[in-house]
Parts: C-alpha cells; sequence; structure tokens
C-alpha cells in the first residue's frame, strides 16, 4: 500500500471516526499527525487508536509488532503548527459548518501552500467550507465509512472550484490504501447518505401514519428485500440525532419532502432518546423483545391456486414444500382453508377471485396476490369482501409475506390469513392496503432516486452500486438490482405510489420511461 503523492497526512479530530482515518493511513505506511483540541482529548483519541488495533491483535488479525509499527507512525499534538510539513490534512471534527469553517480558516493559516486540505464531511456542502479559505482550488470532500479500517468505500467529492490534480492525487492515496474511490460532485448527502437517508426517513413516516408497526418494517426489509438489517435497527445504530442531522442538510438543499424529517424521529431527538448509544431509541436496549407468535396449532391448510405463470408456479411450489395439499381447478375448491389468487394481471386476477368466491366454504380466506390494483378494488368484486386480504410476496421464490387487511376484512380473517402462511413457511407481516405494501413501498421510491441520480449524470451505473454495496452494505446495488427486478415492474409500482399519494418524487425517473420504451437494463 502506499500513499501516492502524499507522504505524511494529518488528521484533525480524533474522535471514533477520526483515529479510524488516521489508523487507516498508518496502516499504509504513512506517517500521520493527530491534532485534538486538548490533552483530554488527545487521550481519548490515543484510547480509540490503541483500542481498535488492540481488538485487531486480539482477533489475530495484526500482530503486536505490526500494531506497534502502526501506533509508531501516529504523533499525536493539540498543536495545529505541527501539521506545517503535511502535504494533506483531512478534517473529521463535528458535523457544524461553522465549527469546520473554524478548522479549515486555522489550517489556512499553518499549512504550506501547496497542502490539500480535505474534509470528513458527510453531508454538508463542501463548497460552503471551501469559499471561507484562501485555497478553494485545493479543497476536497474525502468521506470514509465508519468503521473506516473496515468499510471499503470512500467518497472523493469534487466542487466546482477544485483543481482535477487535487481530486486524483486523493482518490490515488484512496485507492493506495485499499479502499476503492467514488469521485463525485458536491450534493448534500453525496451517493450513499442520500439514497440511504430519504429510505430510511420514508420508513419512518410510514411509521408515523400508522401503515404498519416498527417491528414488520423491519421484518420486511431483512426478509424481502435482503437487507442485513431493517430501517429502525440502522437508525438507532447510526444515532438518531446523526440521521436528523444529514435529513436537515439534505433537506435544505433537496426541498424534497420525503428530506424533511419525520416527526418521530425529531421527537425522539428532542427526547434525548439517539438509539444504541443512549439505550433507547426506536427500539429499548437491554430489555427482552417481544416474542414471536407459536404457530404450530394451527393445522397445515388446503390451499388453491388460481392463476397461471412464474408467480402461480412459485406459490404452488411453496404449499408443495409445506406439504399442503393444493388445489388448481375452480371445481375442487371447497374444502380449502386459503384461496390465493396468483394470476399474471389485477384484472384477471379479480375474475379468478370473484369466481372463487362462489365456491369457497364459508370461513375460508381469500387473498390476492395482485399488487397492480388496490386490495379493496378485488375484494369488493367477490361479492365477500369480509373475507379477502391482501397476500403480496415481494419476492416471487421469497420467505415474506406481506398480508394487507382492508377497512371490509372481517375481524379475525388477517391472523387467520397469517397464520396459514406461516404453516406455508413463510415469515409474514402486516400492513394496510395501500400501494406497494412495505417492501416495494420502501425499496422502489429509494431504486428511483438512484436511477434518477443516474439520468442526472451526477455518477455512473458502478459508482451508484459500489456506495450501497461498500458504503451500506447492502447484498446488491440499486441499479444493478432494478435490472433483476425488473425496469417495468419499478415503473407500474412507482406509478402506483404517485396516483395514491400525487408525491413528485416518487413519479417514474424518465431515465427509467425511456429503458422501459425502448425494452432495454439500466446496463
Amino acid at each position: 500500500m502506499t500513499g501516492g503523492s502524499f507522504s505524511r497526512v494529518g488528521v484533525v479530530g480524533l474522535g471514533t471516526m477520526g483515529a479510524g482515518i488516521a489508523e487507516v493511513l498508518a496502516r499504509g505506511g504513512l506517517a500521520v499527525v493527530g491534532i485534538e483540541v486538548d490533552q483530554d482529548a488527545l487521550e481519548r483519541g490515543r484510547g480509540h487508536l490503541e483500542g481498535s488495533t488492540g481488538r485487531a491483535v486480539k482477533r489475530g488479525r495484526l500482530s503486536e509488532d505490526a500494531q506497534r509499527e502502526i501506533l509508531g507512525r501516529v504523533a499525536l499534538s493539540v498543536d495545529f503548527a505541527d501539521l506545517g510539513d503535511c502535504g494533506l490534512v483531512i478534517e473529521a471534527v463535528p458535523e457544524r459548518l461553522e465549527l469546520k469553517r473554524r478548522v479549515f480558516a486555522e489550517l489556512d493559516r499553518v499549512c504550506r501552500d501547496d497542502a490539500v486540505l480535505a474534509t470528513n464531511t458527510s453531508s454538508l456542502s463542501v463548497t460552503d467550507i471551501a469559499v471561507t479559505t484562501g485555497r478553494p482550488t485545493k479543497i476536497v470532500g474525502v468521506h470514509f465509512f465508519n468503521p473506516a479500517p473496515v468499510m471499503k468505500l470512500v467518497e472523493v467529492i469534487r466542487t466546482v472550484l477544485t483543481e482535477p490534480e487535487a481530486v486524483e492525487r486523493v482518490a490515488a492515496l484512496v485507492t493506495g490504501l485499499g479502499k476503492t474511490p467514488v469521485t463525485i460532485g458536491d450534493r448534500a448527502g453525496f451517493v450513499a447518505n442520500r439514497l440511504l437517508f430519504g429510505y430510511l426517513n420514508q420508513a419512518a413516516n410510514m411509521l408515523e401514519s400508522g401503515h404498519a408497526t416498527r417491528d414488520d418494517i423491519d421484518t420486511a426489509m431483512k426478509a424481502g428485500a435482503g437487507l442485513p438489517m431493517g430501517p429502525f435497527t440502522l437508525m438507532d445504530l447510526i444515532g438518531l440525532d446523526t440521521c436528523l442531522e444529514v435529513l436537515e442538510a439534505v433537506y435544505a438543499e433537496s426541498r424534497d419532502r420525503r428530506h424533511a424529517p419525520s416527526p418521530v424521529l425529531r421527537e425522539l431527538v428532542t427526547a434525548g432518546l439517539l438509539g444504541r448509544k443512549t439505550g433507547r431509541g426506536f427500539y429499548a436496549y437491554g430489555g427482552a423483545r417481544d416474542e414471536t407468535v407459536d404457530e404450530a396449532d394451527v393445522p397445515q391448510p388446503v390451499v388453491g391456486v388460481l392463476g397461471t405463470g412464474p408467480l402461480a408456479d412459485a406459490v404452488a411450489a411453496l404449499c408443495d414444500r409445506a406439504g399442503s395439499r393444493v388445489r388448481t381447478a375452480a371445481a375442487d375448491l371447497g374444502d380449502c382453508d386459503l384461496i390465493i389468487e396468483a394470476a399474471q394481471d389485477a384484472e384477471a386476477g379479480r375474475s379468478l377471485l370473484a369466481a372463487a368466491a362462489g365456491t369457497a366454504r364459508q370461513g375460508a380466506v381469500l387473498a390476492t396476490t395482485s399488487a397492480a390494483a388496490p386490495v379493496i378494488e378485488q375484494a369488493m368484486a367477490t361479492g365477500r369482501p369480509a373475507d379477502v386480504v391482501g397476500l403480496h410476496l415481494p419476492e416471487a421464490d421469497g420467505t415474506l409475506a406481506e398480508i394487507a387487511a382492508t377497512v371490509a376484512t372481517g375481524p379475525g380473517v388477517a391472523d387467520r390469513a397469517a397464520a396459514l402462511a406461516g404453516r406455508l413457511g413463510l415469515t409474514t407481516v402486516r400492513c394496510r392496503d395501500r400501494a406497494g405494501y412495505i417492501v416495494d413501498a420502501l425499496r422502489f421510491p429509494y431504486l428511483n432516486d438512484a436511477a434518477a441520480m443516474l439520468g442526472a449524470g451526477y455518477a455512473d451505473a458502478d459508482s451508484i452500486d459500489a456506495a450501497m454495496t461498500l458504503g451500506c452494505g447492502y447484498p446488491t446495488g440499486p441499479i444493478a438490482d432494478l435490472d433483476r427486478l425488473g425496469l417495468d415492474r419499478a415503473v407500474a409500482v412507482l406509478r402506483a405510489l404517485y396516483a395514491e399519494s400525487r408525491e413528485p418524487a416518487l413519479s417514474p425517473a424518465p431515465l427509467l420511461e425511456e429503458h422501459v420504451t425502448a425494452g432495454r437494463a439500466l446496463r
């Protein structure tokens, strides 16, 4: 590993992030000057460095000799003048614009004229910081992700003033450290946070509106979208105060209502409930979690599967694996406990479900899988709306079923539907009868934002996907996800979400519409 054209690098601010950056630089063989505001803060920074490298030694990922070498490359000081010989200085102080501006004014004074100055801001405008210095052409953003020694992504941000050579040198440094640089323009939230926090805030608004519970939303996004953790668990881990700060910064620039912080998020922050670090946020930590309901006493259902095509085949295969008897002929539905309409379009599904309602026994649950029409429309066409629920499988071959009751669904029917689906081996979550259920209502606006970013030329497909996989731990990037799920499906869901909400940002991005019309994937 190498620092490229930089041999000595300064780091200002040795909190968790700054100390992590200093460690990454020292691991790369660079001489590092770490600066803190006073001796107490400096000792805390030393503790961060020794603790992080010490844990690596205990896990066998670092030898004691290597730890000594790494720590030996970091000189700690409270005097900004010690940064005078550094070719690059990275600021990693808290996310307050005035504080960062004060730090950069001091760096401008003490650093040599050819030094590049970088801010590790995650959401503030790099340009706002740059213009307060006498060297705006040498100011860049260099956004590491936490924990810096582990996370591979670094967003390198250029402003309209930054000279290309400064950006290239910093990107080369990042590559030399074994990280993946993504070079982009100066927009609030950059790539990763702009996409991530739009989704997180939308989840908070979904909770606020009563569409679904905290636990069901978290479960849906893990089991249905394959994410490593649900949005509320993730916000608690990040810190709700940090989430609020990022959203405020992005909203100030975008004026997109979806970035306006959710009232429930603001309320929790005002109350001092900031997530894991305070012991309580969306969840309480240290207490017992809710127990799951045991559905073992529910008998194995007889299931009617109506329709043809991949979804119908997947549902029938699911029932077979669970050991349930399957009926596919309209005349054989009389003993069914659950009848699932899995047609390929809403109109065909409505006809099939209406016909099934005429022969289904009393107490049978009728389920529509159509995501293209409100469940209530399908239910009213049956003449038995009290027996109808939505049963949506966001991934046809997945294990998640979203159960949506309507205002006409009878008491206990959704409970019975969830219990029967559980016996088929499905994880179930509940929500109201709204476009997109839970998973698609959260997933496709996020994917639409990524498509809009691509269409605007802000970042290319590889950079956007790298930002979300390497920076946020997503299993696949959004552009790859759009191609996998199908652009026609994305456009259909987004149109339904827009028709319901009239939220301009939920209208399909022009790039999506264009590719659907052309019959082409994004890549």
